[in-house]
């Protein structure tokens, strides 16, 4: 006998089948939600396979490309039309239900969310990675860039909101109350979107530095202590953070018309503003060096072996030119498969249209830096007369802007990036077996018996 369905299976079966704002949806949406707030890991995982099952009907694409193959041309656009509807996943309905009154949106959320927490802590959810972009393209679709509301966030917000926005920042951590109120300061700027789908809560946020010159180190900016700037005397803004609020939301690109917008602002309230640029991390650059081995230089190896490296000064001079050219090789020629740059943080800003300024010495000397980058930071620069092209050609086919100094720097250095060939030559292969077979001639005619 078959198993009795559950009463989320059964709300889940009524929404696939019923109109998105039918009352009598709303019901089954009460069920789900209700349900899935007193869930435990377990059941939160049965629900989510449960979605996943709900995809498309593969034998009813099949016979919708048929009839769009052999339609004659009056009739192909409806045969197309009926394709893309049979390519539109069975659940997709549902989440439409479970997204509208009496639900929201923020369920959708918090569903994604709990889903990343599977995917990177339970090897046997690995399945539901496809599952996890369909709900990611799912909230794409909803959240409008075009509603999107910029706020800057001060001192007198709600203490729930400051509160999640210390919380979320992902960059560099705040350490405490009075650290927070620094980033709010008159000579600081903390940007927001927020969209009307999800109130009051921001999305994304951006932590800005008003200075004369753009920094070189992130201690500059972070310390509490330094001599405020005069904004209406300030040159450059730095952006030195950007951080998502919201895990389930990961993937959807808000940070990237966050900057621009956040430029537009600052340019209308501080109009002597020249330089809008990122003092960034650089995070993947150490990892990088260490897995190129022996192919750098054996006393460069020798010096970043030394724990404490950083604090000892003739080890930090001599390490800080070739980790500079090595820092700058990495960002314009270390690539994914698919022609991006390696760097997660550098992909970001040039697909945004930025160039690569200049790079930075022990810009981020704390262990967490140390680790990620030895201490680089990169400055990527805005620079309004050449964002929109830079970010074109990016488009097209990665193209990287970056300085002079920086493009100098790489290729001043020495490093060797290709794999060392590990076998032979074609010609020491061909010598190895004429040798081979001359040898084995010379044993076969010892062996051989005398002849008188």
């Amino acid at each position: 006998m078959a198993a009795r369905a559950t009463p989320v299976e059964r709300a889940i079966d009524a929404l696939g089948k019923l109109p998105v704002g039918d009352l009598a949806a709303r019901d089954h949406v009460r069920t789900v939600r209700s349900t899935l707030a007193v869930a435990n890991d377990d059941e939160r995982l049965r629900f989510l396979r449960l979605l996943d099952r709900l995809d498309v009907d593969p034998p009813r694409i099949e016979s919708g490309l048929e009839r769009a193959r052999n339609a004659a041309p009056i009739e192909r656009r409806a045969a197309l039309a009926q394709l893309r509807r049979a390519l539109e996943p069975a659940r997709d309905a549902v989440l439409r239900h479970l997204a509208a009154p009496p639900g929201d949106l923020r369920f959708i959320v918090d569903l994604r969310t709990v889903l990343m927490g599977f995917l990177a802590q339970r090897p046997e959810a690995a399945d539901l990675a496809q599952l996890d972009d369909d709900l990611r393209t799912f909230l794409a679709a909803r959240l409008d860039l075009g509603l999107l509301e910029l706020r800057r966030l001060t001192w007198s917000d709600s203490a729930e909101l400051l509160e999640r926005l210390a919380r979320s920042e992902a960059v560099h951590a705040v350490r405490g109350w009075f650290d927070l109120k620094d980033r709010l300061d008159e000579d600081r700027r903390v940007y927001a979107f927020f969209h009307p789908a999800i109130p009051g809560t921001p999305l994304v946020f951006t932590e800005v530095a008003l200075t004369d010159d753009v920094p070189a180190s992130i201690r500059s900016i972070l310390n509490k202590d330094a001599p405020r700037v005069d904004v209406a005397a300030a040159r450059s803004a730095t952006f030195y953070s950007i951080s998502n609020c919201e895990p389930g939301l990961t993937g959807i690109p808000f940070g990237n018309a966050l900057i621009k917008h956040a430029v537009e602002a600052l340019r209308a309230e501080l109009p002597r503003l020249r330089t809008f640029a990122t003092l960034s991390p650089v995070p993947g650059f150490a990892a990088w060096v260490r897995g190129l081995g022996e192919r750098v230089a054996p006393e460069v190896r020798a010096a970043l072996a030394i724990p404490g490296w950083q604090r000892n000064p003739s080890t930090s001079a001599a390490l800080r030119e070739p980790l500079l050219q090595l820092a700058a090789r990495y960002l314009l020629a270390a690539k994914r498969e698919d022609g991006a740059p390696r760097d997660a943080v550098a992909r970001f800003h040039l697909a945004n249209g930025a160039l690569i300024e200049r790079l930075d010495w022990l810009a981020d000397p704390a262990p967490r830096g140390i680790e990620q980058s030895f201490g680089v930071m990169a400055n990527y620069r805005y620079a309004l007369d050449r964002y929109p092209a830079n970010q074109l050609a990016y488009a097209a086919g990665h193209a990287i802007d970056a300085s002079t100094p920086v493009r100098a720097l790489a290729l001043a250095d020495p490093t060797t990036l290709e794999q060392p060939r590990t076998g032979i030559s074609r010609r020491a292969a061909l010598l190895a077996a004429v040798r081979g077979v001359t040898a084995r001639a010379k044993r076969l005619m010892a062996r051989a018996p005398a002849r008188t």
